[in-house]
């Protein structure tokens, strides 16, 4: 590890967190969901060997078992930057949390009001809003420039309307990669007088989320792939949650119970302050004379890092992929960390992306092929009739030899 101001990642300290790395395979299918932090399983075991018993009594187990959920919670609000605890909230999927979403939003909304969504969504942030076509909502649809498969700002300003009530994208594109630029739509969003929800999947393993900077009034993200277990965090500003409708029992109105019928998940919220804690052991490991800052600040250099990393990994992958004329990289062809993470998606000009991907299998590599739940967004590209696309998920824990052995098995697919 180099000890100058701007130390390389110690993949093999990082890897070391993560038990499924001892293994020999290779995964490579990461944005379908991550490896599990020990510190993460620790604390659910932690959790329910020692404090599994109902929060809210008096007596001192549970008064624990309180404490220590609270104690994440409030952890997961520094990780995203939110002002106030509050406006976190745990559930069990993305995919749910987007459907309370839509069901509570709507309450407040009459028909020929107007949802505006793209068609580079993961169904989980576009089917609710498409449902509510059968209350008259209307629901439009952002799309990508079809050359670029990017978004441009003016094709969003023509479709907003003083009937607009919620813009809703994804962060980064499960597919292509791309990051999008959030914080300009946000802005755009917010002087149309309407609401702005970002999907946040794709982009929570790679970035640090900055809730606040971003000025988003809903994001979600999935737990499992940040590392955790499978569960979901949402955040939205206080004062909308406070308004949404409650899906709780009538009696409850304090938020977020309210919107988490059932309550959250205990042992999966305490096994997420798991994370937390590995994102400050990273950081005092590689910067041991700062040990003293602020945890957030600890969060955003250890992200820093691998982002740089990941960076390497995907300019190496990628220039292999434009080296080879039977291949072609889907959108953005660099590993620009700038502009994209490190999910890559390519095809193979006259191979089905179903038959390449289990060519690779044999060699304990694991990547995957389909449409992700994107499947708007390979319509467009008409990839359809080729099992959707080949895509490779990378993260800070892959290395550089796991992509010289990608490489090396591609190779012998002709």
């Amino acid at each position: 590890m180099s000890t100058t101001e701007s130390p390389s990642l110690d993949v093999d300290f990082v890897r070391g967190y993560f038990p499924a790395l001892q293994n020999g395979f290779t995964f490579m299918d990461n944005a379908g969901g991550s490896q599990t932090l020990k510190p993460v399983v620790d604390k659910i075991s932690e959790y329910l060997l020692n404090s599994d018993v109902q929060h809210g009594a008096s007596y001192e187990v549970s008064v624990k078992a309180g404490e220590r959920v609270n104690y994440a919670t409030r952890e997961m609000a520094t990780l995203i930057n939110a002002k106030d605890e509050k406006e976190v909230v745990m559930g069990p999927s993305s995919t749910m949390m987007f459907r309370i979403l839509s069901l509570t939003l709507s309450q407040a909304w009459k028909p020929g009001d107007e949802v505006i969504t793209t068609n580079s969504e993961h169904e989980s942030n576009s089917s609710p809003w498409m449902d509510l076509q059968k209350q008259g909502i209307v629901v439009k649809t952002w799309k990508v420039d079809p050359e670029t498969l990017e978004f441009r700002l003016e094709d969003l300003e023509k479709l907003l309307t003083e009937k607009t009530r919620l813009v809703t994208m994804v962060h980064a594109s499960n597919i292509l990669g791309t990051i999008n630029p959030v914080e300009e739509v946000a802005k755009a969003v917010h002087k149309a007088g309407a609401h702005f929800c970002v999907d946040g999947v794709a982009l929570a393993p790679h970035r640090l989320i900055d809730v606040q900077a971003m000025d988003v009034d809903f994001y979600v993200f999935s737990c499992y792939k940040v590392y955790g277990p499978h569960s979901a965090l949402m955040y939205g500003k206080l004062h909308l949650l406070e308004a949404l409708a409650g899906i709780n029992h009538y009696f409850i109105d304090e938020v977020p119970y309210k919107i988490q019928p059932g309550n959250k998940n205990y042992e999966l919220t305490y096994g997420m302050s798991g994370l937390t804690d590995y994102l400050k052991e990273v950081h005092d490991h590689h910067y041991p004379n700062e040990l003293s800052v602020a945890d957030r600040v600890k969060f955003s250099k250890s992200f820093d890092l691998f982002t740089i990393h990941e960076e390497v990994l995907t300019n190496r992958l990628i220039d292999y992929l434009n080296s080879r004329s039977d291949l072609v990289v889907i959108g953005e062809a660099s590993g620009d960390k700038t502009t994209r993470v490190s999910t890559i998606a390519f095809y193979h000009k006259t191979m089905k992306s179903s038959d390449f991907v289990l060519k690779v299998d044999p060699y304990r590599i694991g990547i995957r092929f389909g449409d992700f739940y994107a499947k708007k967004i390979v319509e467009a590209l008409g990839l359809e009739e080729k099992d959707g696309v080949i895509r490779v998920s990378l993260v800070h824990y892959n290395t550089m030899q796991e992509v010289e052995k990608l490489i090396a098995a591609m190779e012998t697919i002709a």
